[in-house]
Formats: C-alpha cells, sequence, structure tokens
C-alpha cells in the first residue's frame, strides 16, 4: 500500500467515526458560531483589500502634501 493510499484510507476512517460521534455536531456548532462571528466583524477579499492599498499609495503623496502645508495655513 503506498503513503497517498494510507492517508486517503485513515481520513475515510476518521471522518466515518466522527459522522457517527457527538464530534460532528461539535464541529457543526463551531462551524456555525465562526460563521456567526465572521460576518460580525468588517472583513474584505484580498482583492479588496488590494484595491484599497493602490487607492492608498496613489492618495499618500498627497497627504504628506497636506500635512506639511496645513500647519503654515493656520499661522495664517
Amino acid at each position: 500500500m503506498n503513503k497517498s493510499n494510507f492517508f486517503d484510507d485513515m481520513q475515510a476512517r476518521i471522518n466515518q467515526a466522527l459522522e457517527n460521534s457527538p464530534a460532528k455536531d461539535i464541529e457543526k456548532n463551531m462551524k456555525a458560531m465562526l460563521s456567526q462571528g465572521f460576518s460580525k466583524l468588517d472583513l474584505v477579499t484580498r482583492e479588496e483589500f488590494d484595491v484599497q492599498i493602490k487607492s492608498w499609495r496613489r492618495r499618500a503623496p498627497n497627504w504628506t502634501h497636506w500635512k506639511r502645508a496645513l500647519p503654515n495655513w493656520k499661522r495664517n
């Protein structure tokens, strides 16, 4: 028996044992709790995050300019 078949067989046996035990209910409850918790957070996908970073990098030089200019403007 090669290693791949051994691990596949072992995984199938473990999954079968878990389905017939209270562990399956615990897994379902944990997934539901995590899903509910994540839905309350304001999470974004990696793609959305990358878009925001690109936007921020385009605006960063302008921010530096205004940060330097603002104290001078307040004095006048």
